[in-house]
């Protein structure tokens, strides 16, 4: 499936020239789609694997330069109540420097756990703003201008109406569509070249997906 412009901030072109998503060369042979749930501790198991051992270690080898791109697909479990707002707050990331993101991906994974059900019950949905936007701030995005985008005001808008959502609850329906679209429940979900890869798992090892990447990209 396509990504729009506007979530561009959600590929990663695999390199071997950084960890920093660079500039996309000319052919890109295969697509890595992972689909992942902000507040999903199997989620967070899986991005890290990806993210912090085996982009680092693919990157290091000439062999896979340009044959690969990663797109982080927004997977929102509404059994997760935060997740919705955890979503969000990324989808403020994109919007306002959507080169960013991956690292902001990181960092609330690294703080996953502040978002499950007992520590948010007693928040208000602001309140759980306010951290999703500190949070945004320490990779360099602005916490007022995430802000900006994600509280919900008190009042009712000028015609009555009181759904008023936030400045990203029509970006976010894109993303969920786009999920629905090809019928993804589970997370995390990957997909390799649009085909959904059933035999991976969360508790892979760098090991396991550097092996399975192999009969893929150098076959």
């Amino acid at each position: 499936m396509a990504l729009p412009p506007k979530y561009a901030g959600q590929l990663y072109i695999l390199s071997s020239l950084s960890k920093s998503p660079p500039i996309p060369p000319p052919v890109v042979r295969h697509t890595l789609e992972i689909y992942l749930d902000y507040v999903c501790p199997f989620s967070a198991r899986m991005f890290h694997t990806i993210y912090n051992q085996l982009i680092p270690k693919l990157e290091k080898s000439t062999r896979y330069a340009g044959q690969l791109q990663l797109i982080f697909r927004q997977q929102i479990q509404p059994w997760h109540p935060s997740s919705t707002l955890a979503h969000e707050a990324a989808v403020a990331v994109l919007r306002l420097d959507g080169s960013k993101f991956w690292k902001f991906s990181e960092a609330l994974f690294n703080k996953s756990k502040s978002f499950y059900d007992v520590p948010v019950v007693s928040e208000t949905r602001n309140q759980t703003y306010i951290r999703l936007a500190a949070i945004a701030e320490e990779v360099g995005v602005s916490k007022s201008e995430v802000l900006k985008l994600l509280t919900v005001p008190d009042k009712p808008a000028e015609d009555g109406s009181l759904n008023v959502g936030n400045g990203v609850t029509n970006d976010l329906k894109v993303l969920i569509k786009m999920a629905r679209l090809v019928s993804i429940h589970v997370s995390p979900t990957v997909l390799f070249d649009g085909v959904v890869e059933s035999s991976i798992s969360s508790s892979w090892s760098v090991d396991q997906w550097e092996e399975w990447l192999e009969t893929k990209l150098l076959t």
